[in-house]
């Protein structure tokens, strides 16, 4: 969505409010790849512990979650067209 910009130069509220929306969402997507990219890390650590199958099996569980969480958000956010409703 394009909100346009008024002939003297100052953002418009709607535009202001959206550019703060995106912000948030992108905080929100780092935390997600810091947090991705820290279960992936511990994965690989767990593996060399027999004894740690189960929490291996979690944070594969977790993983999958997470990177499908993290598309829909880019996705939703980013490329979804305006005019679609998504129903859950």
């Amino acid at each position: 969505m394009t909100v346009p910009v008024p002939v003297d130069g100052r953002r418009a509220p709607e535009q202001a409010a959206r550019e703060r929306s995106l912000g948030e969402v992108s905080d929100v997507l780092l935390n997600l790849d810091h947090t991705l990219a820290r279960a992936k890390k511990a994965k690989l650590r767990m593996a060399k512990d027999p004894e740690a199958h189960n929490a291996a099996l979690a944070l594969d569980d977790l993983i999958r979650e997470l990177e499908r969480a993290r598309k829909r958000l880019v996705h939703d956010t980013y490329y979804a067209d305006d005019a679609a409703l998504r129903l859950l």
